[in-house]
């Protein structure tokens, strides 16, 4: 220990040149051995999810900074785990015994917004809605939005791959990172993808770091492409009795061919949790609510809107119109967002993230209900139900052992569900630690394998985010 913190003390305060970005004190105040404030970065927002207990956290305030962490825990056989906002909701982030945590969330410059290549280029430490508002300051856009977009930064949204709302029709964070500049190896800085709007030279290395969770080395600069300002979004509301009802309605606006701008669904627990903290009024009204919007221009949008209000007739809306007051059609999507907090308050909740084929909706959430009754859990439903990302929230009082047994057994079952629909165990959130027995149920050994193959190759020395995604299936 002695050794790993005067080699930590004896890099960070270094007089090698920095690399231009902001150096937050010196290295003695970037590097944190107090315990009561290493616990307060230990772990993510994932319930149940483990951590350990670490040696020292690092606050990087440059990449010559985390080049040089790398470079002793790499001589020291010492696990780095690094972090943004700990927003996190797979334990990709959690600490491990001994560990260095490896805080990015100093580095947070947006260092360029070029309007005429449609690109910006910024910092990992960068909060999302900060880039969106300064993008939107240039007549541009940055599509990915969590919902944790309000705290969580680009680098854990490029570490996990992180979607949202409008990912239904214009993609997740991998589809806008162009370029990435990363720490990998034994400490090597190295610089990833291209600025060009086309490159094929090499293997995509830098799409392959974009979703590794911190395994395969620590972005330290990130280059993501721009879209122009987005037309007006026409909002479609249904309310429906039943899941199956609100499924069945997701599964027809597929079928007629739209591709909405963001199609979401919420159910009676988190409309009544949502009153419950805001006094919205929404549970008086529906068991579940349907959110449609469409921001194609003229006519096209026009069309998209009336499409999306006739299926969700169809499919037994009790109530479908277009929406006509904008504030109510943002207030409707503001309680989409507060649907996680607002559970919150009424005990831990362990947040599944499971995707299928969208014609297979309304089948997961019959199963969905089926775990949570058959398990006698309690189980919330949000869902970006346009792509099939179905969030199921699981709730079990804080202190009952027996709550949270059934819980995880309810919350295996939803896993094993999804991969039997021909889905995937995660859409968003990440493996982390939550997911590594749903990674190893959805893979091949021999895919696996390959899997282990990248990783020893970026990471010689085993020391990036171990355990974590391809750790033991438990």
């Amino acid at each position: 220990m002695s050794e790993l913190l005067e080699s930590l003390r004896e890099a960070l305060s270094s007089d090698a040149p920095s690399d231009g970005a902001p150096m937050p004190g010196n290295g003695s105040a970037r590097l944190v051995t107090d315990p009561d404030v290493i616990a307060s970065y230990a772990h993510d927002e994932a319930q149940w999810a483990p951590y350990g207990t670490p040696a020292a956290l690092v606050r990087a305030g440059s990449a010559r900074d985390v080049a040089r962490v790398v470079e002793v825990c790499a001589r020291l056989g010492v696990p780095v785990v690094p972090r943004g906002a700990g927003t996190g909701l797979s334990g990709g982030a959690n600490a491990l015994d001994g560990c260095v945590l490896l805080s990015l969330e100093a580095m947070d410059g947006i260092l360029e917004i070029d309007p005429v290549e449609r690109l910006a280029v910024v910092q990992p430490g960068v909060v999302n809605d900060d880039l969106r508002r300064a993008c939107a300051e240039h007549g541009l856009w940055y599509p990915p939005d969590p919902a944790s977009s309000p705290w969580s930064t680009i680098g854990g949204n490029v570490a996990t791959n992180a979607g949202g709302v409008c990912c239904v029709k214009y993609g997740v964070t991998r589809d806008y990172v162009l370029a990435l500049e990363a720490v990998v190896g034994r400490g090597e800085t190295v610089r990833l993808g291209r600025r060009t709007a086309k490159g094929v030279v090499g293997y995509d290395l830098c799409g392959l770091l974009v979703g590794s969770e911190g395994t395969l080395g620590v972005v330290t600069e990130i280059t993501v492409r721009l879209r122009g300002a987005r037309a007006p979004e026409r909002t479609v509301v249904g309310y429906f009795d039943t899941l199956r009802d609100a499924g069945a309605a997701v599964a027809s606006v597929t079928a007629a061919g739209v591709v909405p701008s963001a199609l979401e669904l919420v159910d009676r627990h988190c409309l009544q949790a949502v009153d419950q903290w805001r006094n919205m009024g929404l549970s008086a009204d529906a068991n579940v609510l349907l959110l449609g919007r469409s921001d194609a221009p003229g006519e096209a949008g026009e069309a998209e809107a009336d499409t999306m209000v006739r299926c969700f007739e169809e499919a037994g809306a009790t109530w479908s119109a277009r929406s006509a007051d904008e504030t109510e059609a943002e207030a409707l999507f503001a309680a989409r967002r507060l649907a996680y907090p607002a559970l919150e308050r009424l005990g831990p909740v362990l947040t599944e993230d499971v995707c299928v084929p969208r014609a297979l909706v309304p089948e997961m959430l019959a199963r969905i209900e089926r775990a949570g009754a058959e398990h006698d859990t309690h189980i919330a439903n949000i869902a970006h139900a346009g792509d099939g990302n179905l969030h199921p929230l699981i709730i079990a009082p804080a202190g009952d052992d027996a709550a949270r047994v059934r819980a995880q057994r309810a919350f295996d079952r939803i896993v094993d569900d999804a991969i039997a629909l021909g889905g995937t165990v995660t859409g968003e959130h990440g493996v982390g630690l939550l997911k590594r027995r749903g990674l190893h149920a959805e893979l091949d050994p021999a895919v696996v394998a390959l899997h282990r193959a990248v990783k020893n190759a970026l990471d010689p020395a085993g020391i990036f985010n171990p355990g974590k995604v391809f750790g033991p299936p438990t």
